[in-house]
């Protein structure tokens, strides 16, 4: 190989890394957005776990946040704004990307 497929080696395996772990942020951060939501709604142990995942897997249904807002928002309804929700994301990734680098 020459020295620039083996750059372009390293460059493809870097963004697939940082593509994954991007994922992963994302992830983690509706799964603890989960969480505090569950917590207002007042689920504890499995339930709030159960209630987190369902965070998670309605990230699924299109690209960006504004799936897990419409979904958390809506089960907050009355409790929690949708800009309160977006502003709990915006904190919680860095909190996310933290758990997922002590875990690596």
């Amino acid at each position: 190989m020459t020295t620039f497929d083996d750059r372009e080696k390293a460059f493809e395996t870097k963004f697939a890394h940082d593509s994954e772990m991007q994922f992963r942020a994302e992830a983690r951060r509706n799964k603890l957005v989960g969480l505090w939501a569950a917590e207002l709604l007042g689920k504890t142990g499995d339930e709030a776990a159960a209630y987190a995942m369902d965070v998670v897997s309605a990230d699924f249904e299109e690209a960006g946040i504004e799936d897990v807002v419409r979904k958390v928002a809506g089960d907050l309804s009355g409790k929690i704004s949708a800009d309160e929700v977006r502003i709990k994301m915006a904190e919680l990734m860095p909190v996310a990307k933290a758990q997922l680098m002590t875990e690596l």
